[in-house]
């Protein structure tokens, strides 16, 4: 008599099936250990205009490009650039003008941005048609401002007034702290303040003041070409891992695309990390950006992330108005297009 195994063999076709979901399983424990670690820092808090990294996050795009993305908040558009240079930091979302100012100042450092997100910059001059400020710059005569020393668009009034040869005898120029800025104009003891457009222009509304007296005069229509937030990485990240910096930006490109698409969503994405962020200010906040500073002309017809390299130069130039260079740049020196996705990739609209 013949005794039945204790280990009866099972079907072939059982056999195969096992056999591919084992080594299914093997090549996921091995994705997941391939996951390579990238930390971003961004250059505010969680509001609207960082939905793109936060789409990102939740639709899995960084760990489609077998990155493990950790995204951290900051106290401004220049802190990225000193967190990455730093080496604490892989990537940073960042102002391009004050990287310019940043490499020149410590030229061991080899910090280049790869991919532009703001085609415009966001400064502005904000103020109210009830105190006499209208679109035209020539409104500004005579006129108090609320500036703050550190404010990223005050330093851009040297440029603005240059090109537009605006004399500013007669204007008066208060040093104020960025808290009390908005309620200041708010209050109506300033007649306009320097500052982000999508930040005082909200800040204001939430403090009561209509939004036909508001009046936004952007730099970038009147004459000044600086580009403004880009994607920068540190050089050892760029060196050491070519092909995990091209799979960040294709993850942020596509996060940008569905932003676009579907704003409303993608600040849904944004709120979850904002328990105070409410819905509708951060989808105003996010509109703005999108139609001030992302989507541009250049933008809709090239597709986001690069630059126009005769317009960057004139930036350069204009950069040197109000910062004197040790050694000027070349736009090569200070943007690395080769990581950039392809440019139907980019397309936006």
């Amino acid at each position: 008599m013949i005794e039945a195994s204790p280990h009866p063999r099972r079907p072939r076709g059982a056999r195969f099936l096992a056999a591919c979901l084992g080594a299914a399983l093997t090549a996921l424990a091995g994705a997941a250990q391939a996951q390579t670690p990238v930390r971003l820092s961004l250059d505010w808090r969680w509001e609207g205009p960082a939905a793109p990294f936060a789409v990102a996050l939740d639709k899995g795009y960084f760990k489609a490009e077998g990155l493990d993305v950790t995204i951290d908040p900051a106290a401004g558009s220049r802190e990225p650039i000193s967190r990455v240079a730093s080496g604490t930091y892989d990537a940073g979302f960042g102002d391009i003008n004050s990287l310019v100012k940043f490499r020149d100042e410590n030229p061991g450092t080899d910090l280049k941005a790869v991919m532009i997100l703001y085609d415009r910059p966001p400064f502005a001059i904000i103020g109210r048609k009830s105190r006499g400020i209208t679109p035209d710059l020539a409104s500004l005569k005579g006129k108090k401002f609320g500036a703050p020393a550190a404010d990223g668009a005050y330093a851009q009034w040297p440029i603005l007034k240059a090109v537009n040869k605006i004399d500013d005898a007669g204007m008066r120029f208060e040093n104020v702290g960025f808290p009390v800025r908005e309620p200041l104009l708010a209050q109506g003891e300033v007649d306009a303040v320097f500052g982000f457009s999508m930040s005082s222009y909200i800040n204001l509304k939430s403090r009561g003041v209509p939004a036909d007296d508001i009046v936004v005069l952007l730099m970038s229509d009147h004459g000044v070409e600086l580009y403004g937030n880009a994607i920068m990485v540190s050089p050892k990240f760029a060196a050491e891992k070519p092909e995990a910096v091209k799979g960040l930006l294709r993850a942020i490109a596509k996060g940008t695309r569905d932003t676009v698409a579907n704003p409303s969503a993608a600040v849904d994405s944004v709120i979850k990390r904002n328990d105070v962020a409410k819905k509708d200010v951060e989808l105003e906040r996010l509109k703005m950006i999108l139609d001030q500073n992302i989507l541009t002309p250049w933008v809709k017809a090239n597709g986001i992330g690069g630059i126009d390299k005769a317009r960057f130069e004139r930036a350069l130039d204009q950069i040197g108005l109000t910062f004197t260079y040790k050694n000027k740049p070349k736009p090569e020196d200070v943007f690395n297009d080769a990581f950039l996705p392809p440019p139907a990739d980019r397309k936006v609209m």
